[in-house]
């Protein structure tokens, strides 16, 4: 119950940086691109470069989790493996018993 009191105190606070921020910068910014040239305000200009840095991060951690999951994967393929493998020898009779 806390932790959703405090994401709704987070999102909040940054709905209203967002407010603030473009209530402070009014004016237009002009991006040169290579197929040309637009003018978008200076919010938006930051929201569209957050969320392109926000999409680009939530890639590579999902690559490296997916790297994880794989190696995870494996290793528990190895330790049934070789759980088998020593049960298999316990139950072996013993040679030297005499």
């Amino acid at each position: 119950m806390l932790k959703r009191i405090g994401i709704g105190i987070l999102i909040l606070l940054i709905f209203l940086l967002m407010l603030w921020f473009t209530n402070s910068n009014p004016g237009d910014v002009a991006l040169d691109l290579a197929f040309g040239t637009v003018q978008p305000s200076i919010s938006l200009a930051f929201s569209v470069t957050f969320v392109i840095g926000w999409a680009f991060g939530l890639l590579c951690t999902s690559m490296f989790i997916f790297r994880l999951v794989n190696e995870r994967r494996r290793l528990r393929r190895a330790l049934r493996n070789s759980q088998s493998e020593v049960s298999s020898l316990r139950n072996l009779p013993l040679a030297d018993a005499d």
